[in-house]
């Protein structure tokens, strides 16, 4: 059982989200926060798995939030649910020590699926964004020497490159006149020739090595 603990300001969202959550026999709804503060209170006295945090909010916003949750709790997994796509705001709930970056428009069981990830390990961004993580990534780094085991076919690197733009499974797909079913399985040859287990890790591959050009 994953133990959640919603914050949010808007009691309308807290409570949809709570239905949403509740409707998963593998997650628990422990608790809901209106603001930062009360989040970093709540987490303290309950110690859930996953905060599902709001950024811009009263008395304390998520980003400050996430990183005295993280300071003091590292165990405890943050990922943040918001309307907010400008680059401050996800560069500092990224540095701040969230675990993934979602937009409130995600479908249910994409967010499910999101929480349940987060939870084992993985780093869930929101397509919608991926492609402004990464190019402050790249920015900051230097090129690395490429691996040898890196013998990527020209389709995968056109797949890797799509991705590092935001792209999903269905909008890489329409791109390049394939079946949803077919990227998927060029994502798992991918991810396994790379070493990683998702989308965002294997775009920060890409960056570190150079593999595609970033436009």
């Amino acid at each position: 059982m994953i133990r959640i603990l919603i914050c949010d300001d808007q009691m309308i969202v807290c409570e949809g989200l709570e239905k949403i959550l509740s409707s998963d026999p593998g997650l628990e709804v422990i608790g809901i926060a209106n603001n930062g503060l009360e989040a970093v209170e709540l987490a303290a006295q309950t110690n859930p798995d996953l905060v599902l945090m709001d950024l811009k909010m009263p008395r304390m916003n998520g980003s400050i939030a996430t990183r005295k949750i993280k300071e003091k709790h590292p165990e405890i997994a943050v990922l943040v649910l918001t309307t907010y796509d400008d680059d401050e705001w996800i560069f500092d709930a990224i540095r701040s020590g969230a675990s993934g970056y979602l937009l409130k428009d995600l479908p249910p069981d994409e967010l499910i699926k999101a929480i349940k990830g987060t939870v084992s390990g993985k780093s869930f961004v929101d397509p919608a964004i991926t492609h402004k993580l990464l190019d402050d990534i790249a920015d900051r780094t230097p090129q690395s020497k490429q691996p040898s085991h890196f013998q990527l076919s020209e389709r995968e690197l056109e797949i890797l490159s799509l991705i590092i733009k935001g792209y999903s499974n269905a909008e890489i797909a329409e791109a390049l006149f394939l079946s949803e079913g077919t990227i998927r399985n060029y994502l798992s040859s991918l991810f396994k020739t790379l070493g990683v287990s998702d989308r965002t890790q294997a775009a920060v591959v890409a960056i570190k090595y150079r593999l595609v050009e970033i436009e």
